[in-house]
């Protein structure tokens, strides 16, 4: 690929459109980051993205040649939904990437038929979308969840750029006087986390352990498992609903969703006495959270947990009591607990200007506590376990979607499950 012709490209996706002007200082970052990415590919492979690219009208919008862009590389497609209600975007933009939540298959149902038998053999009582568990059983409709064909070597090449991708984004960050951070860190524990996405015997795990979590929960479901599951097929019951985002509710009945949202991703799990058995969905954006024709919350799409063990659970909560109650030094003891300690006298510093943000009026919520632990690890302040790394990222999305469906900024939102407190 001629490098010229791909730096043209970058001259129709205007990135003062795609970064806030809070972080204008990182669009040539951001720039220098992508351009790598895409250089890194299978020259087959981006010679169809140039072109497609290409193709577009002149007139498109930078936001839409970006959605068009990530559609073809998983990891940026996951990338897109974890920042799709991120309110610091353009609104354009944020509307934009909320359309990778919602994805079709383009394999004609004749060819999945043949797949299912072959993978499948002769499942008894099994039709396209419909099982019986005998044949004087109900009809039970059902999904199948089939990777797509090439979607894991895809995947396999994007994350081998990844490993290689944060040491030249350290170098261009001292290029461009940036502050520290530790971006071959944080690439190396998200790329392990999203090798998971194709593991779909790990999803079908996670889906009966949180099946059992949230039996006792009503206003919750989670699809439960039909038992011909494979290695390369998850069979499950059909969940009938629409996007939280777009359920047409009134205020009060977004208000109530919204409270179920924090209070089944968020509250549930962290305020659990169980020492095992406990998840936290890692990747919550609205594509997986459906509201069912009988008002419940629908949890789809397990792939992706955090498994935050009690210590760290509880280390959690430990930050929040100690921002209500202004209290530098518990704060400090609960980081301690949740990561390793690289500079304890930048932590003390950095959670003293935190709690006088509390002091001066700011809700200690998710806002206060995801700022705190970006600034920490930005500053290599402190090293977070990979849990924990996934347990913030769920957190950004989240907020996003709660903030959506509520009508209002996260931290204005007073539900208990959101303050934590």
């Amino acid at each position: 690929m001629n490098h010229s012709l791909l730096a043209g490209l970058f001259e129709l996706i205007d990135l003062a459109e795609l970064v806030p002007a809070s972080h204008a200082a990182y669009r040539p970052l951001v720039r220098d980051g992508l351009l790598y990415f895409l250089e890194g590919l299978e020259p087959a492979r981006l010679d169809a993205i140039v072109a497609e690219q290409l193709a577009l009208p002149p007139v498109i919008r930078s936001a839409l040649r970006l959605v068009v862009l990530f559609r073809r590389c998983p990891t940026l497609h996951k990338l897109g939904q974890v920042v799709a209600h991120d309110r610091r975007l353009d609104p354009e933009l944020r509307e934009r990437l909320q359309e990778l939540e919602s994805t079709g298959s383009p394999t004609p149902i004749g060819d999945l038929d043949i797949a299912l038998r072959r993978e499948l053999g002769a499942v008894a009582n099994l039709e396209i979308g419909v099982w019986r568990e005998s044949v004087t059983a109900r009809p039970q409709r059902g999904v199948l969840k089939i990777l797509r064909e090439g979607i894991v070597d895809k995947l396999h090449e994007e994350l081998a750029i990844f490993a290689e991708i944060g040491s030249y984004l350290e170098e261009r960050r001292l290029h461009y006087g940036l502050p520290e951070f530790d971006y071959a860190g944080a690439l190396d524990s998200v790329s392990r986390l999203l090798a998971n996405e194709v593991r779909l015997d790990h999803e079908q795990r996670n889906l009966d352990v949180a099946g059992r979590f949230y039996a006792g929960s009503p206003a919750v479901l989670v699809p439960r498992l039909f038992p011909f599951c494979t290695d390369s097929i998850t069979a499950m019951e059909r969940v009938d609903g629409v996007k939280v985002t777009e359920s047409g509710l009134t205020p009060a009945g977004r208000r109530r969703i919204a409270e179920t949202l924090a209070g089944a991703l968020l509250a549930k799990p962290l305020w659990s006495r169980a020492e095992t058995g406990v998840v936290f969905h890692a990747d919550p954006h609205a594509g997986n959270l459906h509201v069912t024709q009988d008002g419940r919350v629908a949890i789809l799409d397990w792939a992706l947990v955090a498994e935050i063990d009690k210590r760290q659970r509880e280390a959690a909560i430990q930050i929040i009591v100690g921002a209500v109650t202004l209290d530098v030094e518990r704060i400090c003891r609960a980081l301690e607990e949740l990561g390793e300690p690289l500079d304890p006298e930048g932590i003390k510093q950095a959670v003293s200007a935190a709690v006088e943000q509390v002091r001066r009026g700011k809700f200690p919520g998710i806002g206060w506590l995801t700022a705190l632990l970006d600034q920490l690890a930005a500053g290599r302040m402190l090293r977070f376990p990979e849990a924990v790394i996934l347990f913030r990222k769920a957190l950004l999305t989240l907020s996003g979607v709660i903030a959506d469906v509520s009508g209002r900024a996260v931290d204005r939102f007073r539900g208990h499950a959101v303050g934590m407190v």
